[in-house]
């Protein structure tokens, strides 16, 4: 199955660009941060590059995809169910455990958390790597050249949003599928989301 999905993508075009075998040790071990995420392909190409770069790759999706016949072949793929609308789901609590069990583990995780346009990424992907004592790796889904690859190794410090900055700040936006559905940002220091939420809403009432 997995050898039929990486091959699907690989006739579509696509060009996954692995590091040299035990070159980059530390994606035995790691969170995966995957983006521009703007459509569900970015599920399909994701998890194949997934398959050739880790020894034991694990991806979260919602879990709306986890309906019917597809429930048990996402499960064997090493997709693991996420709701979302559940504050209750603990999932850094889940990935942190598995991590503290030792040996090899990746999860790929799509920090956007939405296909459409978000100003703040979620920040379940940076607690755990920082949890687990792992770092997290860039990965890149480059439509406009239809390539997949990784960047440098980022270990988390104690600035979670200027990790977070950080990161993003390496992707852009005609990376993504669709564009218009990714924000970039720059490498500087961003205005918090609270206060860009109340100059919008200022905005708003001074137009009213």
């Amino acid at each position: 199955m997995k050898k039929i999905w990486i091959a699907i993508a690989k006739l579509g075009g696509w060009k996954f660009i692995l590091p040299d075998k035990g070159s980059r040790p530390e994606v035995d071990r790691c969170v995966f941060a995957v983006a521009p995420h703007t459509s569900s392909a970015d599920y399909m190409v994701g998890t194949a590059y997934l398959w050739q770069v880790s020894k034991n790759g694990k991806i979260f999706i919602k879990k709306e995809y986890f309906k019917g016949p597809l429930a048990p072949i996402l499960r064997h793929l090493g997709c693991i169910s996420i709701d979302r609308g559940n504050r209750k789901n603990d999932m850094v609590g889940t990935a942190v455990h598995e991590f503290a069990k030792g040996g090899s583990l990746s999860i790929a995780i799509t920090p956007e958390g939405t296909r459409k346009p978000t100003k703040r990424w979620k920040r379940g992907f940076w607690e755990i790597a920082h949890q687990a004592g792992v770092p997290i790796v860039p990965a890149f889904l480059d439509f406009s050249r239809k390539e997949i690859y990784l960047g440098e190794a980022i270990w988390t410090t104690d600035d979670q949003e200027a990790d977070i900055l950080k990161i993003r700040s390496l992707f852009k936006k005609e990376m993504a599928k669709h564009p218009e559905n990714f924000v970039e940002v720059s490498d500087q220091k961003a205005a918090p989301q609270d206060e860009v939420e109340n100059n919008q809403t200022i905005k708003q009432s001074s137009n009213q």
